[in-house]
């Protein structure tokens, strides 16, 4: 699969099969977030590769939205300085999430990004030093036949090409 189908075919997957990710692929998905690129090529990111169900389930609950975690095969955390020191940082970490997120759908591997709400929460969970910051988590694993399942496209969709993009000036 090339780069381009897969940024056109590539959706948010939040329901997963039981089925575990091998330690090649993990490690796959993980590089891919470690190659990204990043201001100054500072890399300044770290990240938490989770698989214990009981981890997934807790973190889950740092989240409004981040409920899909519980049932992810694997989570990454990814970890920043304080971001509200530098906007490229999460610019950064945004860059990280992107790469491994590709990097698993060629995989055959479905991701969904998760916001953590509750960071001091996630920190107590995760153990990571009071100078990293969590705000985003991807859950990765297999998708179920339904999630999997090829669906016509929402009436809401993307926002056309010309309704979004300028030449030269707005």
């Amino acid at each position: 699969m090339n780069v381009y189908d897969a940024i056109q075919k590539k959706r948010a997957i939040r329901q997963f099969t039981d089925q575990p990710i091998s330690d090649e692929a993990a490690q796959i998905i993980l590089n891919a977030g470690r190659l990204a690129q990043s201001s100054k090529n500072l890399q300044e990111r770290q990240f938490i590769a989770i698989r214990d169900r009981a981890t997934l389930d807790a973190l889950s609950k740092t989240g409004t939205w981040a409920g899909h975690l519980a049932g992810a095969a694997l989570g990454i955390a990814i970890l920043t300085p304080d971001p509200e020191g530098k906007f490229q940082l999460m610019f950064d970490a945004g860059q990280s999430a992107a790469y491994m997120q590709l990097a698993a759908w060629e995989l055959g591997i479905g991701s969904c990004l998760a916001s953590i709400y509750e960071p001091e929460a996630a920190r107590d969970l995760l153990g990571f030093p009071a100078e990293w910051h969590l705000r985003i988590a991807i859950s990765f694993g297999y998708p179920t036949p339904e999630a999997a399942a090829e669906r016509p496209p929402r009436p809401e969709g993307r926002k056309p090409f010309t309704d979004v993009t300028h030449w030269e000036r707005w």
